[in-house]
């Protein structure tokens, strides 16, 4: 066990317990509200897309939408990126509240936009909070809770990504029908809460002393660079797993989010003229699914303890090609999608758990949040492929399924990445 782990510490008093369950708390909050504003133009994509650019014509709209989310996700990677080296430089909680107002903020004026193309850009503002959250708040976990329960303690704040959804959800079916602005609006909320992480939650104690460790190496007078911290991730002893993080989070993410961007606009489809009751099933599909999350979560959670980290991605993986399939190709009506959704969600959201783990313990504590931002968010810069290339390929292709049994294979490249990397069970976090 680390000489830094943090259960050496629970016997000097129950200051420790309390910086815990205050840590874990707020990156939980930190990071469902991030969930909730960043699914909120999703659920609202079609009636807040067609009035901006004044048509209802779905192939138009999701190519629009498309570009948006887009731009959304580009801003969210490369947001994650550099704020997880911001984490490592300043700190896990500091950064976590900078995020928190950005994707807040600019959520909320999203409900402003009078183009397209203002959605977008307040949208990839947002985008760049959103993204960088992630890898300050588990990191902030990782670093913090024991390591006999630090797995669980994990997937258990990846799970909190559920409730955000559920809560974009209850969002759209009790404020949707007053309007889509007003949706945006309710996304500024959680800007509050940066108050709360100021003022209570500290920073890790085994982050302080690596830092305090490697300043001490340095030269006088001399500090190391954002670029130093960054290229770091790239050394020899690292490199592969960076590469292999990379690429299992992209192709999950691309897959994930590719197929279920196109969600909205099948819904519509099925149900055809009648928009008010396509936006209260929309809704209701993605409470249903982040339900389905949870118990994918918790599945996760016992899963990476039975088989191991790898073994658990490549199932979880094998179950989203699988539900994604049947989605798009065997169901024919609103009524058989919304029983389907819990399943849906189960994998394609719940399976997420599995990043929640083994991404923290393949990186050493100086470049932890670097190292997993890059990945994370890496992933979700690929990710703006997804959605791009989903709205195109239903212009091109005529057809939501076509487009997503096409987006669908983008996961195969997962399935083979995940047996590259190492497997981290039962070893202790590397500082």
């Amino acid at each position: 066990m680390s000489a830094l782990d943090p259960t050496a510490s629970d016997v000097r008093a129950g200051l420790t317990s309390r910086t815990i369950w205050l840590s874990f708390g707020s990156a939980c909050l930190a990071w469902m509200f991030d969930a909730m504003d960043l699914t909120i133009f999703t659920l609202v994509l079609f009636p807040c897309v067609s009035e901006l650019i004044g048509s209802s014509d779905p192939g138009l709209v999701a190519y629009t939408g498309g570009l948006i989310l887009a731009g959304k996700l580009l801003a969210w990677g490369l947001g994650g990126i550099a704020f997880g080296v911001v984490a490592d430089r300043i700190g896990r909680a500091r950064t976590m509240m900078i995020t928190v107002v950005i994707y807040s903020v600019f959520t909320g004026l999203s409900g402003l936009a009078e183009s397209w193309w203002q959605l977008m850009l307040f949208q990839a503002l947002a985008g760049i909070g959103i993204g960088g959250e992630w890898a300050a708040g588990i990191a902030l976990v990782a670093e913090t809770w024991p390591e006999r329960s630090r797995q669980r303690a994990l997937v258990a704040m990846q799970m909190s990504f559920a409730g955000g959804f559920f809560l974009a959800g209850l969002l759209n079916v009790f404020v949707g029908p007053i309007g889509w602005r007003w949706v945006f609006a309710a996304g500024a909320a959680p800007a509050a809460m940066a108050l709360v992480i100021r003022w209570l939650v500290p920073e890790p104690e085994r982050w302080i002393v690596v830092r305090n460790r490697r300043l001490a190496r340095l030269p006088a007078g001399m500090t190391e660079t954002a670029a130093q911290t960054f290229l770091a991730i790239f050394a020899p002893d690292v490199r592969r797993r960076t590469v292999v993080g990379a690429l299992i989070t992209a192709a999950m993410m691309i897959g994930a989010w590719g197929t279920t961007t196109l969600l909205p606009t099948w819904i519509h489809q099925l149900v055809g003229a009648d928009q008010a009751a396509a936006i209260k099933i929309t809704g209701l599909c993605f409470m249903l699914a982040n339900v389905g999350a949870v118990f994918g979560f918790l599945a996760v959670m016992l899963l990476i303890d039975v088989v191991g980290r790898r073994w658990s991605y490549f199932l979880v993986v094998v179950g989203c090609i699988a539900a994604s399939l049947f989605a798009f190709t065997q169901i024919e009506t609103t009524e058989a999608l919304t029983r389907f959704m819990p399943l849906y969600g189960f994998f394609a959201i719940g399976g997420f758990g599995t990043f929640a783990v083994y991404l923290p313990e393949l990186f050493p504590t100086r470049i932890r949040a670097t190292a997993q931002g890059f990945c994370w968010n890496m992933g979700r810069a690929c990710t703006a492929i997804g959605p791009l290339v989903s709205g195109t390929l239903v212009g091109v292709l005529g057809s939501v399924p076509t487009a997503a049994v096409t987006v669908t294979g983008i996961y195969i490249i997962g399935l083979v990445a995940i047996w590259f990397g190492p497997e981290t069970r039962g070893l202790p976090i590397d500082d």
